[in-house]
């Protein structure tokens, strides 16, 4: 169910176990496992492909025809019957490439269970075979000490194959040196080592299919269609925006940077950061601008952007949203959202800041001297693109 997109506690309530034991459960397991993991990969049957494999032996089929039903080799099934057979001194059912009824006939129940079969094979594939960081020390060793240099799994799994091009045994995946930090109870690798990862976080978070992704904002038009004059910066109004939140995502400021300039406003938003909130605030602030420094904007897919097309007839801009997990498309954004940190700390309440303070913010921050700019201010290089504006058809053509 978590991996499904529902949270411990709905698993947990729907399940009829408390959110401890859930959540017990959840950590034990090392949260959660890799989708890649956790689906089937196809290489082992399971339980439909053995209903169909009996459905074909009370047909009377070939093993060739039933093989070719689900999609597998006629030595597939062959194996599978001679591994499965509910009695095995009885001889097989159907002679190899014989149909039934030619010799050696099909009995009305066949020496076969497809449920049956299902519980041994996944009794064989869970068998609790110890791992190489388990049995191999030298391994274990080499993976400890380059986890606490920071390096990260999938560093030291192609590490090692350089360092050790002759050693097959000193070869591990960087999917195990995961699973041997966050499972409880495998213990090739302590848990406190999870410190040194990139994340630091000690359990797996659950990650949506990418077509599993809910498009939560209707009507959405996706950056690869923003026009070219957008990317070089050398025309003057377009914009990238996004939201700064406090502590527990309660409270926000919205951030606007013009992409040519980095010109900055800030939104101010006191009760709450809703698509309402910030469709009023963005109106406001973008309505005051004049005509030439309203082109496009481009945000990322956070709801707070539900309502765009009202925004986009109201102050007459054309609304990009960038893809999922891409916040270098929004570069110039992004880097003003670490400089605001500076006025406005992670983990506090941006609701205290007024209009007026948001206002000096801005104001300082455009009139800081910035390298990309010449050493120019961010307001002397809007008004100078405002003074002297270029022909966005010549930016065309150049581009």
């Amino acid at each position: 169910m978590v991996r499904s997109g529902r949270s411990v506690e709905e698993a947990a309530f729907t399940a009829g176990v408390s959110w401890t034991t859930a959540k017990c459960w959840f950590r034990e397991c090392g949260g959660m496992s890799p989708l890649s993991l956790a689906s089937s990969s196809g290489r082992h049957l399971n339980l439909a492909d053995r209903e169909a494999i009996f459905a074909g032996l009370m047909a009377g089929s070939c093993y060739a025809a039933i093989a070719g039903s689900i999609g597998r080799s006629t030595s597939t099934v062959t194996r599978e019957l001679d591994t499965n057979r509910l009695n095995p001194a009885r001889p097989r059912a159907v002679p190899l490439g014989q149909r039934a009824g030619t010799r050696g006939r099909v009995p009305s129940t066949p020496n076969y269970s497809p449920s049956a079969a299902q519980l041994r094979s996944e009794a064989r594939l869970a068998r609790p075979k110890p791992t190489k960081l388990a049995i191999n020390p030298r391994l274990h060793e080499q993976v400890v000490a380059r986890l606490k240099k920071n390096h990260s799994p999938e560093q030291i799994s192609h590490r090692l194959v350089e360092e050790f091009p002759d050693d097959p045994e000193m070869r591990v995946s960087h999917e195990t040196v995961y699973r041997s930090l966050y499972v409880q109870g495998r213990g090739e690798l302590k848990r406190e080592l999870t410190r040194h990862l990139r994340t630091g976080r000690a359990l797996r978070k659950p990650r949506r299919r990418p077509d599993r992704r809910l498009t939560r904002i209707p009507d959405m038009i996706n950056i690869s269609q923003r026009p070219a004059e957008a990317e070089d910066r050398a025309v003057p109004g377009h914009w990238e925006g996004d939201l700064i939140t406090g502590v527990e995502n309660k409270s926000a400021i919205g951030t606007l940077v013009e992409r040519a300039c980095g010109f900055v406003l800030l939104l101010h938003l006191p009760d709450n950061h809703g698509a309402v909130a910030v469709q009023t605030a963005m109106i406001e602030a973008m309505s005051a601008l004049p005509d030439t420094l309203r082109r496009t904007l481009t945000w990322d897919q956070g709801i707070e952007m539900a309502n765009h097309a009202q925004i986009a007839a109201a102050t007459e801009l054309d609304i990009y949203f960038c893809d999922p997990h891409s916040p270098w498309q929004r570069g110039s954004n992004e880097n003003t959202n670490g400089l605001l940190r500076q006025y406005f700390p992670k983990s506090t309440d941006l609701s205290v800041w007024g209009p007026g303070f948001l206002d000096r913010v801005a104001t300082e921050l455009n009139n800081r001297p910035r390298k990309r700019l010449g050493w120019k201010t961010p307001a002397e290089a809007l008004d100078q693109l405002l003074s002297n504006p270029p022909d966005p058809s010549i930016v065309a053509i150049t581009a």
